[in-house]
């Protein structure tokens, strides 16, 4: 994918006709030979490639593509800032997330960085052919050392790459497609790189045979040894990168292995065979190596590229000396030793597989399993009397003769239930009666049992089963250790110290994510210094685990999977170490490792970017400055408040600082009536304590009951949160004081006097007794959750009433705010799994109708298909994919994704076609960044008892609805 030694010949695939392809696959054959001398590709990979390239680029050709979306930068600056020294991302300017992949890949090996950065363009420039010179190779790397110098120093969270791409894309440039294929990008970028550097060479080495440090870096060689039609032959071949085949293997080696290896291998080692075969043998590995996964595949029955999922293992460090010509005779003794292990293993797993599946059929069962049960029947209490006759025997005596049995029926029968044996057979007529009236004999056991057998017997077969089944036992285990041995064997086999010497650490993993003919890219990249993976996808930066890459690189768990290796000699340690500064020593880091030109370039981009922040500070600051304007204006009077209506108690109603509303005047009031009535004659605060004590003590049960769902007491009140979730004593002391204290209470005589006391006792507590920053924390945590509450009842019951769309944004604040409380405590939100699920299940019901509609072909429904998935469902996917642990949302995301890729190879509409090539890039970003989201939508304001009402009946309506469980 990243290099290759010649421009290969290409064919018109824009038009329609279907001899195009045809011709295309002939050529691709007739020149394979010369490829694979080229490339060190097989006759069989060149056609698939060329296939694929012909298909996509075919599929592509009949479009007619509109502006790419880029993304847009957020208006606050400060969004835009790089956090301390974290990588600097790359900003997607349009689909292409391949080129931030590969550029950073490149970008963080070091020594590559160096070549770039210090690389001066030739002298005799104005000498070169004008294509070079204007639009391709120095143009290009003029640009690609700049935006380096960026990724070293910039302040900018992210870095904009629109100049070097569009240099790279007008190589390609056409009216019909937007986007080539990413490897044809990727083998143009480096090649370019050579020539640019090629030129240099030629430059400074005038007269001898230039050295190009990206061939030094990059390329290899190996030795072809094989037979042809009994002709033996030798070729040595250079390489850039190397092609592995993914489908039918389940690791790294096992690809390199095939690679390696072609035709009959027996043929290469015999004198007067007429067989053909070769082996590759590596001469010389690059200190860079890369590995080109093909993950695509073409189906001949639908005539399209399809992407291949399967699971792939690949380690952290390759040891490659059993591919080394230097070892070949070691590793050939080594591998007939692995097929004679195999041979024999296969041997052990046969013979393992009839013990574990003993019998014929569709229905086996462990040999031990079986030896059990028949040890088990054996044991069994045999069966005195058949059930008929136990059902005969227990009919009621009223003069009907007993049933009659045949001969041949009294001697299967056996002996009695006394154990004393028929004298004589007494003949019965069968009587049928219904099952109902039948009792079932008490003795009668409910599992099979021998009729006949004596104790010697038994005894006998208990013998012969516990040895049996002993053995077998033995035997099972002695195979399963032997298997075990064999394979702990062959994993070995390469690991003796003559073959570890040549080990190269894995440094990069390009992923894609999607289907054969859209997807998204990322990559990770292995900090060496930091010793930690990292995540680089377009402008998110972030840390990462082996676990994480696992999941996402080795295929098999979802549509994601790695496309690209990049391996380095870790022998070599110049490809990753640190400059010094050659007089005092130290580690030159950051800007002090560009040469001055990059210096100044990035210096004046930087006072760009700190000017944007100093506007945005100042348009901050005038803004404040307004409002602080308008609020001093003088206002016109409030009018006079309507006359209380007749029959309401005449108070005057103010909102405490606490929040608490005159919902708790009537559970205040109850209280002091109470103990009024216990200590009526007692004074106003000997009543105040009683009455908070009995209020306290309410709360208090409440809060250690265990109501159904539907019965959330903490949204009665806040002290039954606060216990529940352990406040500190002296926050639910001041918050009943408050409760006491609130000017509601002031609508008679004796419950003001109660809360002038209360007012008097809180204006009594001192700053140090009660940490009101901590105080004013619980009730803003109880507001949230009341707040979180609402927000979920609300979007439950337009989830209801399918109105889907309006449910989804109250689901979305629900859930996030359920979060971050439940972050702090078990029981400061609502079940996380109820508001997950039915989160999940509104996103794909809006998928499926979204689809439905852009099923349909008309443009306006297509078009609102869109806009749903554009505006609603794209920008909660990150939402879902944050929680690595949410098995259920990321199975959901990628049904979401599935549904659309599946449009892919379907027939349709070039105008749907280019809008699903537009739209899919989006959909399958992997990115957890969240790039942007509406307003929390705005809630009405309820009592606290239309608020307990409302919620248990939306609650008790989903217990009569149990959730799928998707």
């Amino acid at each position: 994918m990243f290099f290759g030694l010649m421009e290969r010949d290409v064919i018109d695939l824009t038009g329609d006709d279907k001899d195009d392809l045809q011709r295309a696959i002939a050529l691709s054959l007739e020149e394979s030979n010369r490829a694979f001398r080229e490339t060190g590709i097989t006759d069989e990979e060149q056609a698939i490639s060329r296939v694929l390239e012909a298909s996509i680029a075919e599929n592509k050709a009949s479009l007619k593509r509109t502006h790419p979306e880029v993304w847009s930068d957020s208006p606050n600056p400060y969004d835009r800032k790089r956090q301390d020294n974290c990588p600097v991302g790359l900003k997607n300017v349009g689909n292409t997330c391949w080129f931030s992949a590969v550029i950073q890949s490149l970008f963080n090996l070091l020594e590559f960085r160096r070549l770039v950065l210090n690389f001066s363009p030739p002298a005799n420039a104005q000498d070169l052919p004008r294509n070079q010179k204007e639009h391709r190779n120095l143009p290009f790397m003029r640009e690609l050392r700049y935006l380096f110098a960026l990724l070293v120093g910039s302040k900018r969270k992210y870095v904009d790459p629109s100049r070097a791409v569009e240099i790279l894309k007008d190589a390609f440039k056409s009216n019909d497609s937007q986007q080539q294929d990413v490897s044809e990008f990727t083998h143009k970028l480096l090649d370019w790189l050579e020539d640019a550097f090629q030129i240099k060479a030629e430059e400074e080495r005038d007269g001898e045979k230039p050295k190009n440090p990206m061939v030094e870096l990059f390329y290899g060689r190996f030795l072809a040894v094989g037979v042809l039609e009994g002709k033996k032959f030798e070729n040595t071949e250079m390489f850039g990168q190397y092609p592995l085949q993914v489908n039918g293997f389940k690791d790294l080696h096992e690809c390199l292995e095939a690679a390696m290896i072609e035709g009959e291998i027996e043929s290469l080692h015999s004198e007067n065979s007429a067989k053909s075969g070769q082996e590759h043998w590596f001469t010389e590995l690059p200190p860079v190596l890369t590995f080109e996964l093909s993950r695509f595949e073409f189906n001949q029955a639908l005539g399209r590229p399809e992407k291949i999922h399967n699971k792939l293992e690949f380690p952290p460090i390759l040891y490659l000396d059993r591919y080394m010509h230097k070892n070949r005779e070691l590793t050939r003794i080594k591998r007939d030793e692995i097929k004679r292990l195999k041979e024999y293993l296969t041997v052990l797993q046969q013979r393992l597989e009839r013990y574990l599946s003993y019998g014929s059929g569709p229905k086996r069962f462990p040999l031990v399993d079986v030896l059990q049960y028949a040890l088990e029947f054996a044991s069994s209490k045999p069966v005195c009397t058949s059930p008929v006759d136990d059902l005969g025997a227990s009919a009621p005596s009223s003069g009907t003769l007993p049933a009659q049995t045949s001969p041949s029926t009294i001697e299967q029968q056996g002996p009695s239930s006394s154990d004393v044996p028929s004298t004589s057979p007494v003949q019965r007529s069968v009587i049928h009666k219904p099952f109902t009236q039948s009792r079932i004999p008490p003795d009668l056991p409910m599992h099979p049992a021998p009729r006949h057998i004596t104790e010697e017997e038994l005894s006998v077969l208990e013998g012969c089963l516990h040895r049996w089944r002993t053995e077998v036992e033995n035997d099972t285990r002695d195979l399963q250790e032997s298997i075990s041995r064999i394979h702990r064997t062959i994993e070995l086999m390469y690991f003796d110290k003559t073959m570890i010497q040549v080990p190269y650490r894995l440094h990069a993993v390009l992923v894609h994510e999607g289907q054969a003919n859209a997807g998204h890219y990322w990559a990770y990249i292995y900090d060496h210094h930091q010793n930690r993976w990292m995540k680089y996808n377009d402008i998110s930066v972030t840390k990462s685990t082996w676990e994480e890459l696992e999941r996402d690189s080795f295929g098999g768990y979802r549509n994601a999977s790695a496309y690209c290796l990049m391996y380095i000699n870790d022998k070599e340690q110049y490809l990753i170490e640190e400059e010094f500064n050659k007089e005092t020593g130290q580690i030159l880091v950051g800007m002090d490792t560009l040469p001055s030109d990059l210096r100044d370039y990035v210096k004046e981009d930087n006072k760009r970017f700190e000017k944007e922040l100093e506007e945005w500070d100042a348009e901050l600051a005038q803004k404040a400055q307004q409002e602080k304007l308008l609020s001093q204006i003088p206002r016109a009077p409030a009018p006079s408040p309507a006359p209380v209506q007749a029959g309401e108690p005449e108070y005057l109603e103010q909102p405490s600082r606490t929040d608490l509303s005159k919902h708790l005047k009537e559970d205040s009031v109850q209280a002091i009536n109470k103990a009024l009535a216990e200590q009526e004659d007692r004074g106003p605060e000997a009543i105040m304590d009683t009455a908070i004590k009995l209020e306290y003590t309410r709360l208090l049960k409440l809060a250690q009951e265990d109501p159904p769902p539907e019965c959330d007491y903490r949204l009665r009140h806040a002290i039954v949160y606060f216990i529940q979730n352990q406040a500190p004593k002296k926050i639910i002391e001041r918050t009943l004081l408050e409760q006491f204290g609130d000017h509601n209470l002031s609508f008679d005589e004796r419950c003001r006097n109660i809360m002038k006391v209360a007012q008097a006792k809180l204006e009594m507590i001192k700053p140090d007794e009660v940490n009101m920053e901590e105080y004013e924390r619980w009730h803003q945590d109880y507001r949230n959750f009341r707040e979180t509450t609402m927000f979920l009842m609300v979007g439950l019951e337009f989830f209801q009433k399918k109105s889907y769309m309006e449910a989804l944004l109250y689901l979305i604040y629900a859930y996030q705010n359920n979060k971050e409380l439940l972050s702090k405590g078990p029981y400061r939100g609502h079940d996380e799994e109820l508001i997950s699920h039915y989160r999940r299940e509104c996103l794909l019901k809006l998928n499926e109708h979204a689809a439905a509609l852009f099923e349909s072909g008309d443009d306006q429904e297509v078009n609102n298909g869109l806009i749903i998935m554009n505006e609603l469902i794209v920008p909660c996917l990150p939402l879902l994919l944050v929680d690595e642990m949410e098995e259920k949302d990321i199975v959901a995301v990628e049904d979401m994704r599935n549904r659309w890729c599946s449009y892919l190879g379907q027939e349709m509409e070039p105008n749907l076609q280019e809008k699903l090539t537009d739209f899919l890039p989006k959909l399958l970003d992997c990115s957890t960044e969240i790039k942007g989201f509406n307003d929390p939508p705005k809630l009405p304001s309820y009592s606290t008892h239309e608020l307990c009402e409302r919620y248990a009946r939306i609650m008790l309506s989903l217990s009569r609805t149990p959730a799928d469980g998707r």
